[in-house]
């Protein structure tokens, strides 16, 4: 699953940055009620189906990863700050 959503959002990203329509669209979604409801819909508009479950997974799977590797991913693991938010990191790589 986190493969997938992986590459639909990296084709969303390149989609998006060729396209300042859905670009804007996409950078507007932090003003929603709902911003991770909004995203998933216009993604899944495009072509790159994702919810917000898989959003949500992805970086939670990610940042366990990342605290695993680091210090044998105990407690005195580093906390990264927005190292779980694939929504966030998306937009900020927009």
């Amino acid at each position: 699953m986190s493969r997938r959503v992986k590459e639909a959002l990296e084709e969303l990203k390149k989609k998006a940055r060729k396209d300042a329509d859905l670009k804007e669209r996409l950078l507007a979604t932090r003003k929603e009620k709902e911003p991770l409801t909004r995203f998933c819909e216009i993604s899944t508009a495009e072509g790159f189906p994702i919810t917000e479950m898989e959003l949500i997974a992805l970086g939670e799977e990610t940042y366990a990863e990342i605290r695993r590797s680091t210090n044998g991913g105990g407690e005195n693991s580093p906390l990264l700050e927005w190292e779980d938010d694939y929504y966030e990191l998306f937009l900020s790589g927009l």
